[in-house]
């Protein structure tokens, strides 16, 4: 039993798929339809930037879908991998839910790789509507944050790992919130470079525009179990995924309990796809023994051999 992981929105970096793009024409070919969908290059933003450019959420969402399947394809043709409902998982964290889609076969990637822009768009514009931050929380129990958000009227948005925990609202009541985190024995609270306040219901009509979008789509049920960070659990039924995808925006992101139920169905190896490695740092986190392996890099795949 194997699950395949996908990236999220800030492990983005200057090159991400630059590599895969040049080693395999199935890479290649991801970037160039995305170029095609979008209608600007998004493969030259993830080649060459600026960084500043490619960090904005419209384009930052697109890229990750697009370096994430990219890598997805690749390492199908290099390990010649078989997708096993009975025996493949994938999910991914927030916005990597929609590189689990592709590799689920739910949705066609130009299909995914457009819904991506739209709801980074979407985010974006109600960002400037109703301004808010997210703060990182590290090392506080979760009642007591709890606590902390009744108090400032801002939410839980990801419950990433043990002693990681991320909240979102209004700006003021994220600052007041930091300072009380402190007070209250947190480890750090950090607040994250983020244009608003994401898995919050300040995103709210971000989820009703993103609706109309996903009228448009076809989706199919998925290929391999799909396990969803909204529920935790897996999903299976078209209508399901597409009020999951709607709801997704505005609520917390359970990544912790996403994994711990791939975990608890058998899981002993995963497979981390796009650029970075904050899911395997996660990992560390969730259960020390599990074993990930990053795919981000044509090295990566030279490692990976064939399985």
């Amino acid at each position: 039993m194997v699950g395949y992981l996908f990236a999220g929105q800030g492990s983005q970096y200057i090159g991400m798929g630059k590599d895969l793009y040049e080693s395999f024409p199935e890479s290649k070919s991801i970037f160039d339809e995305a170029d095609k969908v979008l209608g600007f290059s998004i493969s030259r933003l993830c080649f060459y930037g600026p960084i500043e450019e490619l960090t904005k959420t419209a384009n930052c969402q697109p890229a990750i879908v697009t370096a994430s399947i990219a890598a997805w394809e690749a390492f199908k043709k290099v390990t010649k991998t078989q997708i096993h409902h009975d025996t493949s998982y994938t999910a991914g964290l927030s916005l990597g839910q929609y590189s689990a889609l592709v590799a689920s076969e739910v949705m066609t990637f130009a299909d995914t790789v457009y819904l991506a822009r739209c709801r980074g768009e979407f985010m974006e514009e109600e960002a400037a509507k109703r301004p808010g931050k997210m703060l990182s929380v590290i090392g506080l129990e979760l009642s007591k944050i709890k606590e902390i958000c009744a108090e400032t009227n801002i939410e839980i948005a990801n419950l990433n790992c043990p002693g990681q925990i991320v909240i979102s609202g209004p700006a003021e009541g994220v600052i007041k919130a930091q300072e009380l985190a402190m007070a209250k024995g947190a480890k750090m609270a950090v607040l994250l470079e983020v244009s608003g306040a994401f898995h919050s219901s300040l995103m709210q009509g971000a989820s009703v525009k993103l609706a109309k979008e996903l009228e448009k789509i076809r989706i199919s049920p998925p290929k391999m179990t799909l396990v969803s960070n909204v529920t935790g659990k897996p999903i299976s039924s078209p209508e399901e995924i597409r009020v999951n995808l709607i709801n997704q925006i505005a609520q917390s992101v359970l990544w912790e309990d996403s994994i711990r139920y791939m975990l608890g169905s058998g899981m002993k190896k995963f497979y981390e796809f796009g650029p970075g490695k904050v899911l395997k740092g996660l990992m560390r986190r969730i259960d020390p023994e599990a074993v990930v392996v990053n795919i981000d890099k044509k090295a990566d795949l030279d490692s990976v051999g064939s399985m």
